[in-house]
């Protein structure tokens, strides 16, 4: 199965893609959606040899969560811009150690950060040990770091597995 299926995340998100670009749900275009999204894995397997093993329900879970904050996170900036004046404005670098090893799952992470609005991922130490983040009003930065390790980066060590 697995030869047939070497990357089934992307063979879901090719059938998928195909169906939306060509806005049509019929047998013609569903059934070209099934050949992309057997075949271009297939062909491009050779050249993903070290993908990280991903856990895909945690990873769903974790898809809900990420647009669940970047709603709420709208309403915060939104109320941050009409309500508090700049000088009680408290933005902030902050510095966040990383406990996460693969690339992919240091991407995920410094992606949904910047995603999430009030917050952006502005660097990786040259070591891949530090996300340097900047944070539209952090009055706390060290319970805005925990937060964020708490919230995001543990989940992504359960989904990379």
């Amino acid at each position: 199965m697995s030869r047939l299926f070497p990357h089934p995340g992307l063979s879901a998100l090719l059938i998928a893609m195909w169906v939306v670009m060509v806005n049509d749900v019929s047998f013609g275009t569903l059934f070209l959606a099934l050949v992309f999204g057997i075949v271009v894995p297939i062909f491009t397997a050779p050249w993903w040899p070290g993908r990280p093993h991903v856990r895909f329900l945690p990873g769903l879970a974790y898809c809900g969560l990420v647009v669940w904050d970047i709603v709420i996170a709208n309403f915060e900036v939104a109320a941050i811009i009409l309500f508090k004046p700049n000088r009680k404005l408290c933005p902030a670098w902050l510095t966040i150690p990383l406990e996460l090893d693969t690339p992919e799952a240091i991407t995920v992470f410094a992606g949904t950060i910047s995603l999430t609005p009030g917050t952006v991922s502005a660097d990786v130490s040259a070591c891949g040990k530090y996300l340097l983040v900047h944070a539209l009003h952090a009055p706390d930065p060290a319970a805005e770091v925990a937060k964020i390790k708490a919230r995001y980066e543990a989940r992504l060590k359960e989904i990379y597995a």
